[in-house]
């Protein structure tokens, strides 16, 4: 599957079966509870740590698997480990509820760091410090607006969660789902249940693909922003109220204006909240259309933005209306807003594997934008072997903008072939 460009990721309960051939070993080193009929290793302690690393390097990491799903790791007391359970390490029922997600990301991303190979993969639930491992939150929610808002209320913690598409309904359904999740952290379809495949609905299946190969367009863009999150700490998803130029009272809808709200904080504060858009990167704004939805209203932080698709302006600190139609969902450009593509491939570029860039540009505004390159495997961007690109769009005496890419650094990864420009806004 790796020679055809797939990587497998498993999908992990991570507890020990007595049918396990480290169950015996792993015995004393477990927590005094079962969960789904398995004991539970207590990686505080390093005799267990090492016990699932050599289990997970020898049975997994060693015939190619890439990484893991890790799921049931979170729940109450009467969901996993009750509040009586015991640990050898001493540490509490309560607390190893709050941290076994962050075990089980740190022993696995420790595995492929020691191998110079990266990793990425899901967890269902993790805790503070969990944004410096490779993973991204999922969990059970079946309803698309609640995606959403995990989404969103995810990045003021500056940990990553990712929508899912999920078994639908309808044809609209299921193209509201997937053009979703093209704007997020993993572009993922989770509907194993219903056996559902991006071409099931033959009516959307054009629109489903062409959002695919959207995501993969995308890369360039999506990867500089996730190197923006780990070497300057900036949420590549976050709410509009982080965005420069946003207006909370702008949200407040027409009904909720109308009330008088000054005896009730709470009330006032969440109609300030806007649950159903988000800042995707520097210069994005998603909009999320929902099954049924015709029109919805989106909320322009002040400054001029365009049309994501085709460049028209759209409007300027200000609340527009908008009827989208099922092939599209808003999305947003700042002006001068730069956001580099690349041509549609079915995988990500191998190491040293040089890809054509389009970069567009829209608006009226000069801009700038630092593009970023590493050879997208191994760590070795810790020592150095990185590089970012400033691209600048200047308008000239003639009034007309120009785009220019800075050169590779000499040693440096160039996975840059050649460039193209595209002025949407022209």
């Amino acid at each position: 599957m790796q020679e055809r460009g797939v990587r497998i990721n498993l999908w992990t309960n991570p507890y020990v079966s007595p049918e396990s051939g480290i169950y015996n070993e792993m015995y004393p080193f477990s927590g005094s509870h079962t969960v789904w009929c398995g004991i539970v290793p207590d990686f505080a302690t390093v005799q267990a740590r090492r016990l699932w690393k050599d289990k997970l390097e020898k049975e997994h990491i060693n015939i190619g698997v890439s990484g893991f799903k890790i799921d049931e790791v979170d729940g109450y007391d009467h969901y996993i480990w009750p509040d009586v359970a015991t640990f050898p390490s001493g540490i509490s029922a309560e607390q190893m509820r709050q941290t076994y997600g962050l075990w089980v990301q740190r022993t696995t991303a420790e595995l492929y760091k020691q191998r110079n190979q990266r990793t990425f993969g899901l967890v269902r639930a993790s805790n503070a410090g969990g944004n410096s491992f490779p993973y991204v939150l999922y969990n059970d929610y079946y309803s698309h607006q609640d995606f959403i808002t995990a989404l969103i209320n995810s990045g003021f913690s500056g940990v990553l969660w990712t929508p899912e598409v999920r078994g639908s309904k309808s044809g609209e359904e299921w193209l509201r789902r997937f053009q979703s999740v093209v704007f997020s952290p993993m572009a993922m379809i989770n509907a194993w249940a219903s056996g559902t495949k991006p071409w099931s609905f033959p009516e959307v299946a054009e629109q489903v693909k062409e959002y695919a190969m959207l995501r993969m367009q995308m890369m360039p863009y999506w990867y500089t922003e996730f190197a923006r999150y780990h070497y300057d700490g900036i949420p590549p998803f976050r709410a509009m109220n982080l965005e420069p130029g946003f207006n909370p009272e702008q949200a407040v809808s027409v009904e909720m204006a109308d009330r008088n709200l000054e005896d009730n904080p709470y009330l006032e504060a969440v109609t300030k909240e806007i649950k159903d858009q988000y800042m995707a990167g520097e210069y994005l704004l998603v909009a999320p259309m929902f099954t049924g939805q015709a029109t919805r209203k989106v909320v322009l932080p002040k400054g001029d933005w365009y049309d994501f698709y085709t460049g028209k302006y759209a409007g300027n600190g200000e609340t527009i209306i908008v009827t989208p139609g099922l092939d599209r969902i808003p999305v947003y450009v700042k002006d001068g807003g730069i956001i580099p593509m690349m041509e549609a491939r079915l995988h990500a570029p191998a190491a040293g594997e040089k890809v054509n860039l389009e970069i567009r540009h829209y608006g009226k505004a000069e801009g700038s934008y630092r593009l970023y390159d590493d050879d997208g495997e191994t760590f070795d961007y810790e020592k150095g072997a990185f590089c970012w690109r400033e691209i600048k769009v200047v308008r000239q005496k003639d009034g007309k903008l120009k785009g220019t890419v800075s050169k590779a650094e000499k040693g440096k990864p160039n996975s840059v072939a050649s460039v193209t420009w595209k002025f949407m806004s022209m």
